[in-house]
């Protein structure tokens, strides 16, 4: 997707901003959603044309094999070749990924609207109008680089921030702090000093130790968007302790989707404009090619433990934060704010931030 300049409309009865897309661009590259269907609420596999329509990954590849290959049992052969589901999608390796290419042509080819499931199951779903999930909804690990954009290391030194930024801290982020496009971010009681910040997420495609930075991206499946809320004032409090734990993995902390992008279909991944708004206000505006550490050194550095399908290594975030301006508190997320996350040929992750219920 070519990076689309946002116009901003607001729904006065729900205090909304949403995105007027602007149609001159074409969606060339591959973009993978995790939905929940409308009719049994189950999480399926879709692909998703980057604007508004949804197809069943699952149920266009057997159809596409009843249609062209005459089975009888398609639905078997789908399951093991294209799961409703991408972390058993990127278990299943190229193969996989290439049935899904072949669904994708098949879909497309044929036209979106005409895809039915082998037994005439509804296929085709407006993005608008299902639950949108995570697109692993319970990652494996979660590794976060702090530091790597060295102007968000900068900005923390010159705002007085009481701990350095040297290359290569990193944290792990609970996987049950993750929820996709369209969540609420839950503003905890406890806090007044709730932050965003916008980064790349790296997601590994395959089992693998020790990767040299030269094999780096033979394990890498694809990228997507993360937002690492963070609650400042615990975040503080915690790391006079060198610790770095609940003040970024309280439920609902780790923002994470709208799709997943393979990694043949993301361009340039060097030189990707990364913007978080909110509101409608631009407050992180930053590019991938400001990175002092690429990524195949960051995944070969995190290599020391085992990697496996599904995991996530973020590149860490930009600089912009809240927490780092001069009057933070101006800028500090509040219920009612709306966040949009945004990458460059990936997306628009969007959520809003609601009051903690008694």
């Amino acid at each position: 997707m070519g990076w689309i300049s946002p116009i901003f409309a607001r729904n006065e009865a729900e205090n909304y901003y949403y995105l007027v897309e602007d149609f001159c661009f074409v969606f060339s590259s591959m973009k993978i959603v995790t939905f929940r269907e409308p009719h049994y609420f189950r999480e399926r596999l879709g692909i998703w044309d980057g604007v508004e329509t949804i197809i069943d990954a699952n149920y266009a590849y057997a159809s596409m094999l009843k249609d062209q290959e005459g089975l009888d049992y398609p639905e078997r052969f789908a399951e093991a070749m294209v799961p409703p589901s991408l972390l058993e999608l990127l278990r299943g390796g190229k193969k996989s990924m290439d049935a899904l290419r072949e669904t994708e042509k098949y879909s497309r080819d044929l036209g979106y609207s005409r895809i039915r499931g082998p037994n005439g199951e509804e296929a085709r779903f407006e993005f608008s109008r299902v639950k949108i999930e995570a697109p692993i909804p319970r990652p494996g690990k979660i590794i976060h680089t702090a530091g790597n954009f060295r102007e968000h290391a900068n900005e923390g030194k010159e705002s007085g921030w009481e701990f350095p930024m040297p290359h290569w801290i990193s944290f792990l982020k609970s996987p049950s702090s993750v929820v996709g496009h369209g969540a609420e971010v839950v503003h905890p009681k406890y806090t007044k000093m709730l932050d965003h910040e916008i980064e790349l997420a790296i997601i590994i495609g395959r089992r693998a130790k020790y990767v040299k930075k030269e094999n780096a991206m033979d394990i890498v499946a694809g990228y997507t968007i993360f937002n690492d809320i963070t609650a400042r004032d615990i975040q503080r409090e915690e790391m006079k302790s060198g610790l770095l734990n609940f003040g970024k993995n309280m439920d609902t902390f780790g923002l994470f989707g709208p799709c997943f992008v393979p990694k043949e279909d993301i361009g340039d991944v060097h030189n990707l404009k990364i913007e978080c708004r909110v509101n409608g206000d631009p407050r992180q505006v930053s590019n991938t090619n400001r990175l002092s550490v690429k990524i195949p050194e960051i995944v070969e550095h995190y290599s020391w433990v085992t990697l496996e399908p599904g995991d996530i290594i973020t590149t860490g975030t930009v600089s912009g934060v809240a927490a780092f301006r001069k009057e933070p508190e101006k800028y500090y997320l509040k219920p009612g704010d709306i966040i949009e996350s945004e990458i460059e040929n990936i997306g628009i992750l969007r959520n809003r931030v609601v009051a903690e219920e008694s």
